[in-house]
């Protein structure tokens, strides 16, 4: 691709969107940037951008752009049947993700991991991997800095650690991972995507470029991904909790590599199933990058998860905070409320994403959960799975900040507050992580009160929010 001779529009102004404008200019292109959205970081976002050379692009200049624009680069949270690459398509001009764009210029190795849950820790876990190896290792792609922010650090002795989404499989044609790791496929996006069989197509294209010189690291106990096998020339490489695969398996409560134990799981410091398995993905793409095993042994021994995953983030008069923000979806949910241990109040809520919560309830009831304080845009969905399914000790209390305080006075002395919410984050915030860090700075609020006596007595009661 010649940049100096084409013309870019780039969509979406969010962290990708940032960083393919910066990407293209720097590469001598003509860029505009546009989004549908108009509040405070977007046009602190347009305003950066122009100051490098970048033309922001308004609403009623948006038919002359995508007329005079050559390639249209989308973000990840614009879906493809948007008005805007719709007109793209049928005029005939290419588009492609921000991923895309980093995947066409990328001249090191990567290992890319797709999944319904458990992508961000797997990834952190390979980085810290390689990186105790000796290894030039930079996770990115849907966690932490997009990969075009990430190219000239990377260079051609790097080792790029990509966490992939199903958004970013929309707009990604050319990304050839040395390892592909699947981990599960469950309900997710289906908002986005219509269906489950979009969604599974979607998650399998990542697969789609690999030859017979790569690898594909897939879950033997998930069926879906077991059937990803037959759509990939790549050589398969198994991982399963439940039986001794040929790659990496779980025997005698021993993570194990091709009949070779490595170090028991209970050494793990990460607890839940969930997290065993992600530790075995891990070992498996690690060994099939050379890694050795000292290295994944002391990484593995020493890692403490990722932030707004299961993390225990403060305690308050006995009762203990854990943020599980990065619980989008009923799948994630579950395993939440199946691995924390002792008894929780359990925050719900958030956008809707188009899926059934009857059996994250199911689940509740076999858990240490004692309550669910329900808020959020789709809060009478989550309450009338709860209803359908038995369960009725909840309460429903919409604003956010005003659920976590309902949560605090719900739980007594030794239970937990645990914010998992099944749930985008979208209907209040921009992100997971912006829901994590209200739900801190939350607790920091409470702990503040109650060390002024200000607080509401723990004996009081608290009456459903209208």
């Amino acid at each position: 691709m010649l940049y100096t001779q084409q013309s870019f529009l780039v969509a979406g102004l969010s962290r990708s969107g940032v960083a393919a404008g910066e990407y293209l200019v720097s590469r001598g292109a003509k860029v505009s940037v546009y989004d549908d959205v108009e509040d405070e970081n977007v046009r602190a976002a347009a305003d950066r951008l122009s100051k490098i050379g970048c033309t922001p692009v308004k609403k009623e200049g948006l038919e002359e752009a995508i007329a005079r624009c050559d390639i249209l680069v989308l973000s990840p949270g614009i879906p493809v049947d948007h008005p805007l690459p719709v007109a793209f398509k049928r005029a005939g001009k290419r588009i492609i993700g921000e991923a895309e764009l980093g995947a066409m210029n990328l001249r090191c190795p990567s290992v890319a991991v797709t999944g319904t849950n458990g992508k961000t820790t797997t990834v952190a876990m390979l980085e810290g991997i390689f990186r105790t190896a000796g290894k030039k290792a930079l996770a990115c792609g849907n966690v932490g800095r997009p990969l075009t922010s990430c190219l000239h650090e990377l260079g051609e002795d790097g080792l790029a650690v990509l966490e992939i989404s199903s958004f970013q499989l929309e707009t990604l044609y050319s990304l050839r991972p040395h390892v592909a790791v699947v981990l599960n496929v469950t309900e997710d996006h289906l908002n986005r995507h219509y269906n489950m069989e979009n969604y599974i197509y979607l998650k399998s294209r990542l697969l789609k470029n690999s030859a017979e010189s790569e690898y594909a690291v897939l879950n033997y106990d998930d069926p879906i991904v077991r059937g990803f096998a037959e759509k990939t020339k790549a050589k398969i490489v198994w991982f399963s909790l439940r039986e001794r695969v040929e790659g990496a398996y779980l025997q005698d409560d021993c993570f194990c590599w091709y009949g070779e134990r490595l170090f028991p799981a209970g050494d793990l410091p990460l607890e839940g199933e969930h997290n065993r398995a992600n530790a075995l993905a891990a070992i498996a793409a690690a060994k099939l990058m050379g890694t050795d095993n000292a290295s994944i042994r002391t990484a593995l021994k020493n890692f403490r998860g990722v932030k707004h995953r299961l993390e225990k983030v403060g305690e308050l008069n006995g009762i203990t905070f854990i943020d599980d923000s990065k619980a989008t979806n009923v799948d994630s949910a579950i395993k939440a409320v199946g691995s924390v241990k002792g008894e929780s109040v359990l925050l719900l809520g958030g956008k809707d994403k188009g899926y059934s919560y009857e059996p994250l309830f199911d689940a509740i009831k076999d858990s240490g959960v004692v309550h669910a304080v329900i808020y959020g845009e789709n809060a009478f969905r989550i309450l009338n799975a709860a209803l359908k399914k038995g369960f009725s000790a909840v309460t429903l209390c919409r604003p956010f900040d005003l659920a976590v305080r309902v949560a605090y006075l719900t739980a007594v002395k030794g239970q937990n507050v645990l914010l998992s919410p099944a749930s985008a984050s979208f209907d209040a915030f921009t992100s997971y992580e912006e829901r994590g860090k209200r739900f801190c700075e939350m607790l920091e609020l409470l702990k503040s009160e109650a060390g002024n006596a200000l607080s509401v007595p723990k004996e009081a009661t608290v009456e459903e929010d209208e």
